[in-house]
């Protein structure tokens, strides 16, 4: 058979149980998830299931990873087209706001998260799977704050990078899991001009409504 009549390969069914896993995680929360369900999602296996990721808690850790993987991806792609670190830090806070964006789905990352604090808390290996992923999204922060400092943005100041990153990853965390249960104070719009405040204060930009 030629290279011209073969047929495409079939889409990676590793990503495709991600995906479901995602899907299914989201909707009904880790503890009423069953390998069973995800399989009937992406129409595989349980066994198979079981084959690639051995438990439960290591596919909610995979899906995580790959959910933050699209995240990041789309954001580099994004802010590569913007040159001023101002812009950079505006939208990386609109993509952090849970329902702030409705063409972006992050109300299943920001879920996602939500399970692996909860399971963290008494599992050590997801507590170290946390603190990973924790890491790279606080270096995301303090590469974008250094970024603005070495384009004159940003004053330049003793404040280590690395620890501003690390408080307003933390303010924003907090502050989703607030729009995450539907707090009747803290809506998206709400939570995202709270992060242009702070970040005003804490990081030094002039941030423009």
């Amino acid at each position: 058979m030629s290279t011209k009549t073969r047929q495409k390969p079939q889409r990676d069914r590793h990503q495709e149980i991600l995906e479901a896993a995602s899907r299914v995680i989201t909707d009904r929360g880790l503890a009423e998830t069953r390998i069973q369900d995800i399989a009937e999602a992406c129409g595989v296996s349980p066994g198979l299931i079981l084959y690639y990721f051995e438990s439960k808690d290591r596919l909610l850790v995979e899906a995580l990873n790959y959910t933050s993987d699209q995240f990041y991806l789309r954001t580099a792609r994004e802010l590569r087209k913007m040159p001023a670190a101002h812009d950079r830090l505006i939208r990386v806070i609109e993509l952090s706001v849970p329902g702030l964006l409705p063409e972006y789905d992050l109300l299943d990352e920001w879920a996602l998260w939500l399970e692996i604090w909860v399971r963290a808390l008494r599992d050590p290996d997801l507590a170290k799977e946390r603190e990973l992923l924790d890491r790279r999204w606080v270096q995301t922060i303090a590469e974008m704050i250094r970024y603005g400092r070495q384009t004159g943005e940003f004053p330049v100041d003793s404040r280590d990078a690395d620890d501003l990153a690390m408080q307003f990853s933390a303010m924003i965390d907090g502050l989703a899991i607030q729009v995450m249960l539907n707090d009747t104070v803290m809506t998206p719009q709400r939570m995202y001009d709270i992060c242009l405040d702070v970040a005003e204060r804490l990081i030094g930009f002039g941030g423009q409504r």
